[in-house]
């Protein structure tokens, strides 16, 4: 019989000016409970197993090493887009 994988997940905190930090991390049934309370939040969501994988080997409050920043700014911008917010600055290019 085939095990069943359980989930995982990661939440991450950004402040808009540091890296971003681990904020809570789990598998299965936690996983469920930060899964719901985002949900609960209107905080997106994205499905990555590999980033995932790569996350949940940090710590609770380290921050996101160097060699992501470029696929975190992905997930945040991602994450502002669908939640229709937009950077003081930003101008839709012409």
């Amino acid at each position: 019989m085939k095990q069943q994988k359980q989930p995982i997940a990661v939440a991450l905190e950004y402040d808009g000016y540091n890296a971003p930090t681990v904020s809570a991390t789990g598998m299965g049934k936690i996983a469920e409970e930060i899964i719901r309370i985002a949900e609960e939040n209107g905080v997106p969501l994205q499905q990555d197993s590999e980033l995932v994988s790569v996350l949940a080997d940090l710590e609770l409050g380290d921050e996101i090493p160097e060699n992501l920043y470029r696929v975190i700014a992905e997930v945040i911008a991602f994450a502002y887009i669908v939640s229709g917010r937009f950077p003081v600055d930003w101008q839709p290019e012409q």
